[in-house]
């Protein structure tokens, strides 16, 4: 069977300076810095046979495909299957995990990490990424496909995928802003996982 391969990528750095957890919430977009990072994933996916581009809805994922869309001539998919984790928690200026222990009205939704409680389950969010994911290896059959997503959905789905636990030490996700995690498959079976961050030298040393 021809390979296929299938990127996603995380967006770029958010203009975010009060700290807030935005999850879903409109009206964040990426910064400067930002859309030099979607330049990046752009200039490092353009040599390739990437035949179908799709995007979370989020306006952030939406500008970080931008660029890879003009220089490829594709257009940009949206789907709501790759958009971020849902959380009770936005909103709230939760900075860093500290943050989080010293806001009151989060307490309520931290009782049980493993669900998490405070938001949609990791296996609901790894069940409908997948599906995304199939659908975009099916359209670029033998090709190659992009999916721009966020980190929380990405994560999970490849720790899913490398049958590790999806409980896991939010700190130590291994994909940075604007990083390229590769799914090849042969078939519909997913033979190997690669991982690149094309604009790792623009990442703050404490980037959202």
């Amino acid at each position: 069977m021809p390979a296929t391969t299938v990127h996603l990528v995380r967006h770029g750095e958010v203009h975010n300076p009060d700290g807030i957890l935005y999850g879903r919430l409109e009206g964040f977009a990426l910064s400067e810095r930002g859309h030099r990072m979607a330049e990046r994933v752009a200039a490092a996916l353009a040599g390739r046979d990437v035949t179908h581009l799709v995007a979370s809805p989020l306006e952030r994922t939406l500008q970080t495909a931008a660029p890879l869309a003009q220089r490829l001539g594709l257009e940009v998919h949206h789907d709501e299957r790759v958009v971020e984790a849902g959380s009770r928690l936005e909103g709230l200026r939760l900075a860093g995990a500290r943050r989080v222990l010293r806001t009151p009205a989060a307490w309520r939704h931290l009782w049980n990490p493993v669900r998490p409680s405070w938001g949609e389950s990791y296996h609901e969010v790894v069940e409908r990424v997948l599906a995304a994911i199939d659908d975009a290896r099916s359209a670029a059959y033998g090709h190659e496909a992009v999916v721009v997503s966020h980190q929380l959905p990405i994560w999970a789905t490849r720790l899913h995928l490398e049958g590790r636990s999806l409980v896991h030490d939010p700190r130590r996700r291994q994909c940075g802003l604007s990083s390229i995690t590769s799914l090849q498959f042969d078939g519909v079976r997913v033979t190997s996982v690669a991982y690149s961050e094309p604009a790792a030298d623009l990442v703050p040393a404490r980037g959202r």
